[in-house]
């Protein structure tokens, strides 16, 4: 179940393997073996990776549902200025509170 979730989690926010690897210093190959159940990470690992995502240990599991965006039809161009409307928002937010 985890390695799905990340792997919506990394789509979501529009990014490559390649490049979630380079931000966690691991290679593609580590995250594709994290996506496809091969692997795991380190705990450490796992807890860098929800706060990246923003979001619980619970629902990176899938213990949580979680509400997602329908992207299907939009380019990785127009994903990225969504997520970053998203987290202007979260941003407003956070100020406001």
């Amino acid at each position: 179940m985890f390695g799905e979730r990340l792997k919506e989690f990394r789509i979501l926010k529009g990014i490559s393997q390649e490049d979630l690897g380079k931000r966690f210093g691991v290679s593609k190959q580590t995250v594709s073996n994290w996506e496809n159940e091969n692997a795991t990470p380190s705990l450490d690992m796992f807890q860098n990776l929800v706060r990246y995502f923003n979001t619980t240990p619970n629902q990176m599991l899938g213990y949580e549902q979680r509400i997602g965006l329908d992207t299907a039809g939009l380019t990785e161009v127009e994903i990225s200025h969504i997520m970053l409307l998203i987290d202007d928002l979260k941003a407003h937010h956070e100020k406001a509170e």
